[in-house]
């Protein structure tokens, strides 16, 4: 049985643990270095009165983490989602169990809709937010990835 709660402090090192082994795949995530633990515990930080942080446990394991935040190319009314889940537990309702909390969250915040910034190359990520009710608003072209990669993305929107 998944559960949800909010992110911790303590919950920093696994967190930066599930993230690293899907950078260090690759193709899903426009991060391209691995992160640590004090790399999270500083990204958490970033807006900690407009953002929310949950985590999904498999027992006491973080099997996945989403968050919403302010981000700078979008207005006050909203926010930016990231979501990652441990690497072969896709599909099994972990997304799904964290939208949930993260949807609630976000109203609780004062956002009217979320904001989704996908690889126009992750197939996974397109197909989660769109089963999860975001619709295609635009796309951006040639995105430089700090690696020099360049991708292309699209933008989805959920409104709440």
């Amino acid at each position: 049985m998944i559960a949800v709660r909010r992110a911790a402090a303590t919950d920093k090192g696994p967190m930066a643990t599930l993230l690293n082994a899907i950078i260090e795949q690759g193709g899903t995530t426009a991060l391209t270095r691995l992160v640590t633990g004090a790399d999270i515990a500083g990204f958490m930080d970033f807006a900690p009165d407009r953002s929310a942080w949950h985590v999904a446990l498999d027992g006491d394991q973080v099997c996945g983490f989403q968050y919403v935040q302010p981000k700078d190319s979008l207005p006050p009314s909203a926010c930016d989602i990231a979501t990652f889940v441990q690497i072969g537990r896709t599909g099994l309702g972990i997304g799904s169990a964290l939208f949930r909390a993260t949807t609630q969250a976000a109203k609780a915040l004062g956002y009217t809709w979320i904001n989704a910034n996908i690889r126009a190359d992750n197939e996974g990520g397109l197909i989660y937010y769109q089963s999860r009710g975001f619709h295609v608003y635009g796309h951006q072209e040639g995105v430089k990835l700090a690696n020099g990669q360049t991708v292309d993305k699209v933008l989805k929107r959920y409104e709440l």
